[in-house]
């Protein structure tokens, strides 16, 4: 009988403690009631309570939750029916306004996100319901967070998930998208070609001026080595007569240039019987010493006018 009352007192004991010692969770808040009335909001670690006279009336999340917004049907501003699904993200910063705000703040920020994004998605044309989400988002955010801070929840972000037209839009964006790239790509390749075509008559012009300046540059070159070339032949001639001019005004030039004026003459009568069979000679052969000393004149008179010049 003693062991069945100490069981019975160990098991009262054991519920006592369990009323009275309260361990809270990181990330969590706890809300407890005295006698129905709110009292104090339990945080992480242990907290003593009263038993049977404290009571745990609501445990709180204080980490951030992702919420699915159930999928509806928007309508544009240019009547077409789209349907729009998203994830919302809050958090419990608040766990009294939580508790007491409202008797269901999830369903509450649920109803208010659907009802908003229809308002925005109502503001905009199809198109721009593509082009615009991250508007719609903010949007959303900020008519949320307004609203929720009743509620001791703050709205971190919202982001749609799909934006769905109905069949026949589709078809027909798509249709649109195709037309588009098919002009962007007849845009591209005339592009190429006109591109093409500039470059090769840039290539052409350039070979031409290339080529020209090759052909005028040639030009220049001849012209220079022909005009070195006459000069050369002219320096050399004026070297030649200088240094003959000079020998005959040495000692035995003048016989000298006689005997040599003697030989060629001599030597082209020769030629003249080597290229035919007719032999011309002087009518008087005695006159070939005159012919010879009138040769030795003409030479006489060009050296003394070398020697002059000199």
């Amino acid at each position: 009988m003693s062991m069945y009352f100490a069981l019975i007192v160990l098991v009262i004991a054991i519920v006592i403690v369990s009323k009275t010692v309260k361990i809270v969770p990181q990330q969590h808040a706890w809300i407890m009631e005295r006698l129905g009335r709110y009292h104090a909001t339990l945080t992480p670690g242990l907290n003593i309570v009263l038993p049977f006279i404290d009571r745990i009336a609501y445990k709180h999340m204080l980490k951030e939750i992702p919420l699915e917004v159930p999928s509806q049907v928007c309508i544009t501003r240019d009547n077409t029916q789209l349907q729009v699904d998203g994830v919302l993200y809050f958090q419990v910063t608040d766990a009294m306004k939580a508790s007491y705000g409202s008797s269901n703040f999830v369903f509450a920020i649920t109803q208010l996100s659907q009802t908003t994004l229809r308002s925005v998605i109502g503001k905009l044309e199809l198109d721009k319901t593509f082009e615009e989400r991250d508007f719609i988002n903010q949007s959303i955010v900020n008519a949320l967070d307004e609203a929720a801070s009743n509620w001791g929840v703050k709205v971190l972000r919202y982001e749609i998930k799909d934006l769905t037209p109905p069949k026949e839009i589709l078809h027909a964006m798509q249709a649109q998208i195709t037309a588009e790239r098919e002009k962007r790509a007849l845009i591209a390749a005339s592009e190429g070609r006109k591109q093409e075509q500039i470059n090769l008559a840039s290539g052409a012009r350039e070979a031409a001026i290339q080529k020209s300046e090759g052909e005028r540059q040639a030009a220049i070159n001849q012209a220079q080595g022909e005009a070195a070339a006459i000069l050369a032949v002219a320096e050399a001639n004026a070297q030649a007569i200088e240094k003959i001019g000079t020998a005959i005004q040495t000692a035995g030039g003048m016989e000298a240039v006689n005997l040599k004026v003697a030989e060629q003459y001599v030597g082209a009568f020769g030629n003249l019987a080597k290229q035919g069979n007719t032999l011309i000679v002087p009518g008087n052969m005695s006159d070939m010493s005159t012919m010879i000393a009138s040769a030795l004149s003409i030479v006489k008179g060009e050296g003394s006018g070398i020697i002059r010049k000199s």
